[in-house]
């Protein structure tokens, strides 16, 4: 396991949808290997393999576990049990610093796979709801900055520029939201 650099807005992989993941061997064990470990170093909520630098449609997440629970999912898939939405304050790590309140649905029913290829299914709401779905924007090339009113867009942007970390070496961008 190793902790590795958050990538940042205005990294390009962060704005590629990723592949799905065709191989459970032992590099995928070693990225969900690094993706916990360096959530856990970060105490952030969710981190997915872009934020990594690695083009693979995985995530890690921590909101509501308890020991032994899946923390992972490979190849997610989305599905709404009802039309319950909410709003509420929203970080990433990729743009640190930076909290708005962003609309996600309350609920949310993920199915993908385990690190070693085993059919699994995620069920929540509220902050787990959360943060699967902003995982899977991750995978998606979509940041929750995305989900904001134009003219909040704009201003978050100009933070961004100001910010200590941003290198302003490749500019941010905003994308319209598939979802």
């Amino acid at each position: 396991m190793t902790i590795l650099p958050v990538r940042l807005i205005g990294d390009p992989v962060l704005r590629e949808p990723a592949k799905p993941v065709v191989d459970f061997d032992a590099e995928l064990r070693t990225l969900v290997a690094d993706l916990r470990e360096t959530l856990a170093d970060q105490n952030g909520a969710g981190l997915a393999a872009p934020q990594l630098g690695v083009g693979l449609r995985v995530f890690v997440f921590a909101p509501q576990l308890t020991e032994g629970e899946l923390d992972h999912l490979v190849n997610p898939v989305l599905d709404f049990p009802d039309d319950e939405e909410q709003d509420g304050p929203e970080g990433c790590l990729s743009i640190p610093g930076v909290y708005l309140d962003t609309k996600r649905r309350m609920n949310v029913v993920a199915k993908g796979f385990s690190v070693q290829g085993d059919p699994v299914q995620v069920v929540g709401g509220g902050l787990l709801a959360r943060c699967v779905q902003h995982e899977t924007d991750h995978l998606d090339g979509v940041l929750f900055i995305d989900r904001q009113r134009p003219d909040q867009q704009q201003r978050l942007l100009a933070t961004i520029r100001e910010a200590v970390w941003y290198d302003g070496f490749n500019a941010p961008e905003i994308k319209i939201s598939p979802h």
